[in-house]
């Protein structure tokens, strides 16, 4: 047994619902201390089921909306200050916490903290996480404005993580590796379960994940696009014009995921990766301003598995139009059908690390 800290990065659902994957896949021979915002930490909690898991709530860098839009100047001054405010504290703290737990290897999905912390105690440290293909990854291939954008956030990913023992890439495409990172492990989304088990079909409606902040006219657009429309992310509220609006349900959703025609939601990841193992074209609606799921968007529509348009310029005839194309995208997405989860091969990485480490956790496998 050993006992494994893993730092998660609270802004979005991806990063949280990855830990949750690899614990699953881990198991409950190991302990596990998952630090990272509230919300991050209540996925965590519902979905870890049986796994011994603590928690520690660690604030985290947030994304700045203003009037429902991400404002990025604003985004990185909040970093620039949590870095000079915050950081030092928090960061005794998160090293008590490891201390405290006896924690054997930290994991972080870009986190900043925790990866200070175990470099301050001499913990070794794997990264996990989508953000490192900015630096690993040959992006020739993206528009010049988003290669200048993607070498900038690079720097941040730089700040975030160094001196990983390992470090693994998990995204749904999966270009050429930079020359100097060789050593990186690409591997898909990293798929729960439910996901792997769920049996893909054609229900005749939409599957929409929105982000809160989503103007009210992308639900005018949905409700226009000649299908029903089932929507997470806003929470339950009242059904109209043929959408539906569900609550977080895991199980639902991937119920209703493995039912769908086809996905319209931001770019995420996680998303894409599970909508392609399930079979199903993504039409994805980033924020101009988020330049990493544009960029996750460029490389949907490379694979022929789906199309990008901001959310800016979405709009009910740019959803009927990738309705209309559904059939051309079928042969490139046979191609990833059941193809995607990078969650086994991940797990090898963190129990090949463990053995690595084997002299100082036998005491411990032995009184398990």
């Amino acid at each position: 047994m050993a006992r494994i800290a893993i730092g998660v990065c609270g802004e979005g659902r991806g990063h949280a619902a990855r830990a949750c994957t690899l614990i699953e896949r881990l198991g409950s021979r190991h302990e596990y201390l998952v630090a990272s915002t509230a919300e991050a930490l209540d996925l965590v909690a519902a979905r870890t089921g049986g796994a011994i898991v603590r928690l520690i709530d660690l604030p985290g860098i947030r994304f700045v909306y203003r009037h429902g839009r991400l404002d990025v100047s604003r985004s990185i001054a909040a970093g620039l200050w949590y870095g000079w405010r915050d950081l030092p504290a928090i960061l005794d703290r998160a090293a008590h916490a490891l201390a405290e737990f006896g924690a054997d290897l930290v994991i972080t999905d870009f986190e900043p903290v925790l990866p200070r912390a175990a470099r301050r105690l001499g913990i070794p440290l794997i990264s996990i996480d989508h953000q490192h293909f900015l630096l690993a990854y040959d992006l020739r291939t993206l528009p010049p404005g988003l290669r200048w954008q993607a070498a900038c956030m690079g720097l941040a990913v730089r700040l975030y993580v160094h001196d990983a023992a390992d470090t693994v890439v998990s995204a749904f495409f999966r270009p050429a590796v930079r020359p100097g990172w060789q050593h990186v492990v690409q591997v898909g989304p990293l798929l729960r379960r439910a996901v792997l088990d769920a049996r893909p079909r054609d229900g005749g409606f939409i599957v929409s994940y929105l982000r809160r902040h989503t103007p009210p006219r992308i639900l005018a657009a949905l409700a226009s696009c000649g299908l029903p429309v089932r929507v997470y992310g806003l929470g339950p509220r009242e059904s109209a014009a043929g959408v539906t609006f569900r609550g977080i349900d895991e199980s639902r959703f991937v119920e209703d995921l493995a039912g769908c025609t086809a996905v319209v939601a931001a770019g995420g990841n996680q998303l894409i990766g599970e909508a392609l193992h399930l079979g199903k074209a993504v039409l994805a609606i980033p924020e101009a301003a988020h330049a990493e799921q544009r960029m996750n968007g460029h490389f949907l529509r490379a694979m022929g598995c789906g199309d990008c348009v901001t959310l800016e310029q979405v709009d009910a005839g740019r959803i009927r139009d990738f309705l209309a194309g559904l059939d051309g995208r079928r042969p490139a997405l046979a191609r990833h059908v059941g193809m995607m989860d990078g969650a086994a091969e991940t797990a090898r990485v963190v129990e090949n690390r463990l053995r690595s480490l084997g002299r100082a956790l036998p005491e411990r496998e032995a009184a398990a």
